[in-house]
């Protein structure tokens, strides 16, 4: 008698209102705080989670402090255990860090998908590192259910890797703070 697998989901999480979205900087990998308003988007996240009845079996986070405490504080509501991941980190944007997000150079520059933003790193490594990640989870996951905590830079990449999309659909892909999206694993 075969046994039925279980149908696992990914459900994506950004991180709640940085210090540096308020001032409209990109923030890339460099560690920036959540507001009191993102610390109140996380608490909200949580309690929305909980009221919609899924059932998250591991919450996996990047470690940047904005998506950690924003994962803290809906693992403290829905009860779920945490796990720091690496892969989640948000992308370097080397030399553009800090600077304002419409800057016409840094909108430029990441269209060019092998650019590495001078210090930084490649929207192709990027990808390569969710992927490998999102791979990772669909093969060794045991049908958990996963609720990822990161970044609008690797929401896109989540999104590209269950969605075909141009380079300009991926380019305009993004999620708001504390936005809940989910995808079949």
């Amino acid at each position: 008698m075969q046994t039925e697998k279980k149908s696992a989901k990914i459900y994506f999480v950004r991180h709640g209102q940085s210090e540096w979205n308020v001032a409209n900087k990109i923030c890339g990998a460099t560690d920036i705080a959540l507001t009191a308003n993102g610390v109140e988007q996380a608490k909200a996240a949580g309690e929305k989670i909980k009221e919609m009845g899924i059932q998250i079996d591991e919450i996996r986070y990047s470690p940047l402090v904005r998506a950690a405490r924003t994962a803290s504080e809906i693992a403290r509501i829905i009860n779920a255990p945490l796990v720091q991941e690496p892969r989640l980190t948000e992308q370097c944007f080397g030399k553009y860090e800090g600077m304002p997000r419409d800057s016409k150079d840094f909108l430029a520059a990441k269209s060019e998908f092998v650019n590495d933003f001078e210090g930084g790193e490649s929207m192709l490594h990027l990808a390569q590192r969710i992927y490998n990640l999102l791979d990772d989870l669909k093969q060794n996951g045991g049908g958990k259910n996963y609720l990822l905590v990161a970044h609008n830079g690797i929401a896109r990449v989540i999104h590209s890797y269950f969605f075909n999309m141009t380079n300009a659909e991926y380019a305009a892909y993004g999620v708001k703070n504390c936005q809940i999206v989910e995808y079949d694993l």
